[in-house]
């Protein structure tokens, strides 16, 4: 009993980025960062309406009733169900959660596989800052959770062979209907089935040493199956493959590009990686092809594309705070006990050799805060979203008996539009990039950087409104077209109204148009 009221190792992680990453000053608001939390939201409101998942286009009226796959409709359910009961609030903190138990297992899975508490803490801390780049309340989240857990319970029978790894199949049946994600644990399975390969041809010959082989090599092929239990059957992995090898969606998306090295998060991913690198002839000299083709795989896929750098994270993590305390171990045994380096060494061996338990503080906090009357965020956070704009504008904005206003506004503006206003508004594009493609997309991209055939496109969609980032070259060709009159205009964001000859901007100098004195 008294060690279940004592706080673990592994609690006071689990609360402290809980707590001081998510539930103090703006960590809530980072959260709703990206406004593909709000499609989602009203996806999943949909799923459990109509108790289906949608086919087609429910939020456009650029690619309207076009076939769509919701290929996160799990992941839509939860953050809809939430919402539900507890808006934007339950959204948050479930995700803060699950992040959080996604660092903690991390750093338990760490000591499990011989890092002592120091290194392992500091590789999970490093991990976790490289991951903020995608710390959101999006489905992705599940994969970070999952992703770890996966390669927990592959080293575990690596070690011990055990039936337990066969649950790996219902899990990643789960994974697929939750994220995309899910391809990145099929690829760790196959690489560990490459790796026990060459380990088995690389060792001196023995009767069942190529056993492994075929164990891991099944395992792939039946989590391989498994990935077709999803609504959309074989059709989702054919959608994928083309989104995920598309050059157009490499070239326009940030987060399918190169990361760049400008940012404290990327920083700590540049520590992670050159850990990895030099770890390379030590797994090398160990035998571990398995972790040596897992950390390369990963370290190639996140200098292509800055969204798997969360995933290379967690795979090198471990690796490198084993690697480190291995080291460590080495170094230090030739230090008295009696020395600083030799108390330091034995301090650790006691503190890792306990094991990470859990202790009853953290489902006393979390109850303690579900009581705490708190209202939690309402709306998306004002810096990044036209909150004040919709305010003040909705009248206008928001679609009414008879009328649906036709708005060009950003991808991430208009998944905003579509939590406030779906099913009666629809909008030109939003964060689905896999689903409008080139085609709309290129419209997309010509109008927001005001490209020579901007006023055709503009005639051609026939938009009624503009809501705009005042930094656009649009905004301001918009503000200087007579055919456009400036209904609202503050620092961030300008919304304007077409109308025919007489508005507002009918003078290009304007200052009522320049000083925003229609606002009042």
């Amino acid at each position: 009993m008294p060690r279940l009221f004592a706080p673990s190792l592994s609690d006071c992680l689990f609360l402290a980025i809980f707590l001081w990453g998510f539930a103090a000053g703006s960590g809530w608001s980072v959260l709703l960062a990206d406004g593909d939390t709000g499609w989602h939201i009203r996806t999943g409101e949909y799923i459990l309406s109509t108790r289906s998942v949608p086919t087609r286009d429910l939020f456009s009226f650029s690619k309207a009733g076009e076939p769509w796959f919701a290929w996160e409709w799990l992941s839509d359910v939860a953050f809809a169900a939430l919402h539900r009961s507890w808006g934007l609030k339950g959204v948050v903190v479930f995700t803060g959660l699950v992040l959080s138990m996604a660092a903690t297992l991390l750093f338990r899975y760490a000591v499990w596989r011989g890092a002592n508490v120091l290194a392992a803490l500091m590789a999970t801390l490093l991990a976790t800052g490289a991951s903020t780049v995608h710390y959101l309340a999006r489905p992705h989240i599940f994969t970070m959770l999952a992703l770890t857990v996966t390669l927990w319970m592959l080293e575990r029978d690596r070690r011990n062979p055990s039936r337990v790894v066969w649950l790996l199949v219902p899990l990643i049946a789960v994974w697929t209907n939750l994220h995309g994600g899910f391809v990145a644990g099929i690829a760790c399975l196959a690489l560990l089935t490459v790796g026990t390969a060459i380990q088995a041809l690389l060792e001196p010959p023995e009767g069942r040493r190529f056993d492994g082989v075929s164990r891991y090599g099944l395992l792939t092929g039946a989590c391989a199956v498994a990935t077709l239990a999803n609504p959309y059957g074989w059709r989702l992995h054919q959608h994928m493959a083309s989104y995920l090898t598309s050059g157009w969606i490499r070239e326009v998306v940030e987060e399918f590009q190169s990361p760049r090295f400008r940012s404290e998060s990327m920083l700590q991913f540049e520590i992670l990686l050159f850990g990895g690198v030099l770890l390379v002839p030590i797994l090398w000299r160990r035998r571990q092809i398995g972790d040596l083709l897992t950390v390369l795989f990963w370290a190639h896929a996140a200098l292509v594309s800055a969204r798997h750098v969360p995933l290379y994270a967690i795979v090198a993590a471990p690796t490198c705070a084993e690697a480190a305390s291995r080291w460590w171990s080495a170094w230090s045994a030739g230090f008295r006990r009696r020395s600083i380096v030799g108390t330091l060494r034995d301090c650790l061996n006691d503190f890792s050799a306990g094991p990470q338990r859990s202790s009853l503080w953290v489902p006393f906090t979390l109850a303690a805060l579900a009581m705490y009357p708190w209202t939690g965020p309402q709306d998306f956070p004002e810096n990044k979203f036209p909150v004040t704009a919709v305010e003040r504008n909705a009248e206008l904005i928001a679609p009414s008996a008879g009328t649906r206003p036709r708005i060009l506004t950003s991808d991430q503006w208009g998944d905003y539009l579509i939590y406030h206003y779906y099913p009666a508004g629809r909008v030109f594009v939003d964060g689905r990039s896999d689903f409008y493609g080139p085609t709309v997309g290129r419209q997309y991209l010509d109008l927001l950087n005001g490209a020579p055939n901007w006023e055709r496109t503009m005639d051609t969609v026939g938009f009624d409104l503009a809501l705009l980032p005042i930094e656009w070259p649009l905004s301001q060709l918009l503000m200087r077209q007579q055919g456009w009159r400036v209904c609202y205009l503050d620092r961030q964001a300008i919304l304007l109204e077409r109308r025919g000859q007489g508005g507002l901007n009918q003078k290009p100098d304007s200052t009522e148009r320049i000083h925003g004195e229609q606002n009042e």
